[in-house]
């Protein structure tokens, strides 16, 4: 992988993404470190006297429009909708220049006391690349049911690197793996690979108790015309990929794959905000149930569990604070086709494992773990803040027999927050994250987690 990291095009909530070389970071660590390290910073913050924080009344960025005008500010209700519309403008050596358009949309429901949130963006780029994505996470009226959702149409490419977070750079391609007589070789570093990509996840959770959700949905995920651009078969000129053989060992076409599947999800949510909490916590435990009756090739399932929790460090400022945020995802291997895997930064807004690339690590077994802490800057009015963060990932490769902790990539960053809009919490937020050998700037709308 290159100095650079690069999200592949794809912008959430609204965002554009531009990225800038930098020397190699080479980051050698593990989880527990990862951990005691915040656990450290966070007991001291606690040890330490309460700081005197501002005060003041929260402004945003139309406040200081408005002041430096001299014109009075306006108030609105608290339940005030919210909507964001931003141009994309960027360019990355994955996707070329790229331009777009992307929006959200924070609203409140009649008798709820949490905001909803949709957003999407369209982006079309010099490398003949189409992003199509719309996101919706959506209480009802008095939050009897929550919706969330994830629909995605990419005519797209990307750079794939083989299973288990111990992959080298060319993946399959530095292992002599042997295929019917075939062997690869190791002359290229990367495995780049175009495809079209359809997504359509939906659920509907039903209230049992305030703040506790049990839901079903439906999650189709689709690859096909799907590229391998390094694979060659050609006799005396061969070349494995690590797509192709994966998906040879287990049975699967090479050309497209979809899964089907039925979902079922138990869910806490005790978040003050859906788009800025400053406390509560968020968890959510979920069965994908891929089976031929639906339509699959063989039986498969996969467990996802995701824990976000939010903790103050000011009793004058609740947007002081900490927070943490684990995702862990668990199937057989050979149950689901290569690209269906678990990877970074396949969440549901592909915000996670800042400082390395889309898909950058993946495996049947995957766990990512994220510490932040957030802290304001402005000192009157809350308009500027700042982050600090750390992070984990850790996958699996069963041919390598390497389970997940045996070996584990972390990353680092920090970033500027910009208050857009006061009533719904909703920043714009600049970060830069560092990986191994990678690192990455990220601009987006709304904080990561």
């Amino acid at each position: 992988m290159k100095n650079s990291v690069i999200r592949n095009g794809f912008v959430e909530y609204c965002s554009s993404l531009v990225l800038l070389p930098l020397p190699s970071i080479l980051i050698r660590s593990n989880l527990s470190l990862l951990m005691i390290l915040f656990s450290h910073v966070y007991g001291q913050a606690q040890e330490k006297p309460i700081p005197q924080d501002s005060i003041c009344p929260q402004k945003d960025i139309v406040d200081l429009i408005r002041i430096a005008r001299n014109k009075p500010s306006k108030s609105k209700p608290t339940d005030a909708s919210s909507l964001i519309l931003m141009p994309i403008i960027g360019s990355n050596p994955a996707t070329g220049f790229m331009v777009g358009v992307g929006g959200q949309y924070a609203f409140k429901m009649p008798e709820s006391k949490l905001y909803s949130l949709i957003n999407g963006s369209v982006q079309f780029t010099t490398k003949n690349q189409y992003l199509f994505m719309l996101k919706n996470n959506i209480y009802s009226r008095k939050e009897r049911i929550f919706y969330t959702g994830d629909w995605r149409f990419l005519v797209y490419s990307q750079t794939t690197y083989g299973l288990g977070t111990n992959s080298p750079e060319g993946g399959a391609l530095d292992y002599q793996y042997n295929l019917g007589g075939l062997e690869t070789s190791s002359d290229s570093l990367a495995q780049p690979m175009t495809f079209n990509f359809a997504r359509l996840h939906q659920s509907m959770g039903f209230k049992i108790v305030e703040g506790i959700y049990l839901g079903l949905g439906y999650q189709f995920d689709s690859y096909f015309k799907i590229v391998d651009e390094k694979l060659r078969l050609n006799p005396g000129d061969t070349l494995i990929t690590s797509h192709y053989y994966y998906n040879s060992l287990y049975g699967f076409d090479k050309k497209k794959y979809y899964s089907s599947a039925l979902s079922a999800t138990f869910m806490i949510d005790k978040r003050d905000n859906m788009i800025q909490p400053h406390k509560g916590y968020f968890l959510s435990l979920g069965l994908r149930a891929a089976y031929r009756i639906i339509g699959n090739k063989n039986d498969a399932s996969m467990f996802n569990a995701e824990w976000r929790s939010f903790h103050g460090v000011s009793k004058k400022n609740p947007a002081h604070l900490v927070a943490f945020w684990v995702l862990g995802s668990f199937a057989k291997e050979g149950q689901f086709p290569y690209m269906i895997l678990p990877a970074t930064a396949y969440d549901q807004r592909s915000r996670s494992t800042r400082g390395y690339t889309q898909g950058r690590y993946r495996g049947s077994q995957y766990v990512y773990s994220e510490a932040e802490y957030r802290f304001p800057i402005s000192r009157c009015g809350g308009v500027l803040g700042g982050v600090v963060f750390v992070n984990g990932t850790t996958t699996s490769n069963q041919a390598l027999d390497l389970k997940v902790f045996e070996s584990i990539k972390a990353g680092y960053g920090f970033g500027l927050r910009v208050m857009l809009d006061k009533y719904s919490r909703t920043n714009l937020t600049v970060d830069y994250g560092f990986g191994e050998k990678s690192s990455g700037f990220y601009l987006a709308v709304s904080e990561t987690f």
